[in-house]
């Protein structure tokens, strides 16, 4: 029996340009670090829409959100130049252990096959939640929901720096915490990263675009399991 192929959900499109709202999971494009994988945003968006499409960017596997097309080489061009000038507004949600600032600017240069690069990520805190979830010596566990807005685009940027400053993101391997990802499983059967891309804004040939994407169910559920117990 023939499994139908995935139905992407399409956020903006135009002659030149397209967006989707990536789901967790779901690989970018081909790639030597996931042989298994037989899915692939890019090309099941060339499916979807009949036509050949360029990466305008990337999102790891295990986040979901906005991601962005070209649909000509030049707008291909174009969309990475503004990538490399930081001249993409990029915003994302996460909800991560412990209590965070409420804004902080993370400067903590990246290695990443063999190369250290500089990387800058600011933050603001949005809710604290402190729930009746027994972790080691504590009786309560505490947790941020946090938005991101990263100024460079390093491998795994996000994730490393949240981890950097004992704050790792919830569901994150392996930059993540153990204790809390099993936790989360046992407890509410959580195995997904809670790290979402909800915004991208840019100007393109003299138009502005802001770009955004909700977070997934998992995502929005564990916000309510958060809300909820609440103490």
């Amino acid at each position: 029996m023939h499994n139908e192929p995935m139905s992407l959900e399409i956020l903006f499109e135009s002659e030149t340009l397209v967006a989707i709202n990536k789901p967790h999971g779901l690989l970018v494009h081909k790639s030597r670090i996931a042989p298994d994988a037989t899915e692939f945003a890019l090309q099941l968006l060339r499916d979807q829409l009949g036509q050949k499409v360029h990466l305008a960017h990337r999102l790891d596997r295990k986040t979901s959100g906005v991601l962005l097309f070209s649909k000509n080489k030049e707008v291909e061009r174009q969309l990475h130049q503004l990538f490399r000038e930081r001249k993409m507004k990029k915003k994302y949600l996460a909800i991560v252990r412990g209590y965070t600032e409420d804004h902080e600017r993370i400067n903590y240069a990246l290695q990443h096959e063999g190369k250290t690069k500089e990387a800058i990520t600011d933050y603001e805190t949005l809710e604290r939640f402190a729930i009746p979830l027994p972790t080691t010596r504590y009786s309560t566990s505490r947790y941020s929901y946090i938005r991101l807005k990263p100024e460079t685009g390093r491998f795994h940027q996000l994730r490393k720096h949240m981890a950097h400053i004992r704050h790792p993101i919830l569901g994150d391997r392996p930059h993540g915490c153990n204790k809390q990802n099993k936790l989360w499983k046992e407890h509410f059967g959580l195995d997904k990263m809670l790290l979402h891309a909800a915004e991208l804004e840019f100007e393109l040939d003299k138009i502005r675009y802001v770009i955004k994407a909700q977070p997934n169910e998992v995502f929005r559920e564990t916000l309510i399991i958060l809300r909820s117990q609440k103490l």
